[in-house]
């Protein structure tokens, strides 16, 4: 969680890894829009744990509405502190993510992602470092997903998966291989 200036940039520049973007740039005025998702997402974790008094409730406010309105042209639903560094979303696409998940560190969303709660209940999943979901994964309930795991296109995840380092597939999702998520993430997050 961003509890410092210092992590805050961490936390900025582990995103602008993860998505493959050259170091020194910033978004361009016209494209780059889920980088700049990701900057007033990072920018609004920062203004609510970390910033207190008048102008900073403004300046807090001011970034919600613009993380709010760019958040629904996207079709995403990403709550603040949910994520660690390095949060990578490569398409656009609707994506939903309940408010009580977490997730680590190096986190990949492809499109039509869903991470939620179910039955009433407003408990989520809890993943783990280093995470791959593919196309259309939905991980449902209070489950916990280890550190390294790839959950392919169109899975269902309603179980925990305690084995790190495994990809699972299907519907409801069951391990298929035992190679992990690297290969899905960004190679200068492991430098």
């Amino acid at each position: 969680m961003i509890d410092s200036k210092k992590t805050y940039q961490y936390y900025l520049e582990q995103d602008r890894i993860a998505l493959g973007r050259k170091q020194d740039r910033r978004p361009r005025l016209f494209g780059d829009e889920i980088w700049k998702l990701e900057i007033l997402l990072r920018k609004v974790e920062y203004d609510s744990n970390c910033k207190s008094g008048p102008a900073a409730l403004l300046v807090g406010k001011y970034h919600k509405f613009r993380y709010h309105r760019l958040s629904v042209r996207l079709g995403m639903t990403i709550p603040a502190n949910v994520f660690g560094p390095g949060l990578s979303i490569p398409h656009y696409g609707t994506i939903v993510v309940h408010a009580n998940a977490r997730a680590g560190k190096n986190c990949r969303l492809q499109e039509g992602v869903t991470i939620g709660a179910t039955g009433g209940s407003h408990e989520a999943a809890v993943i783990g470092d280093n995470c791959y979901f593919g196309s259309g994964a939905k991980v449902i309930g209070a489950v916990c997903i280890a550190d390294d795991v790839a959950v392919g296109a169109n899975a269902v995840v309603t179980k925990d998966i305690t084995e790190p380092g495994t990809t699972w597939a299907g519907a409801p999702a069951r391990k298929i291989s035992e190679h992990n998520s690297h290969s899905n993430l960004c190679p200068a997050l492991f430098a």
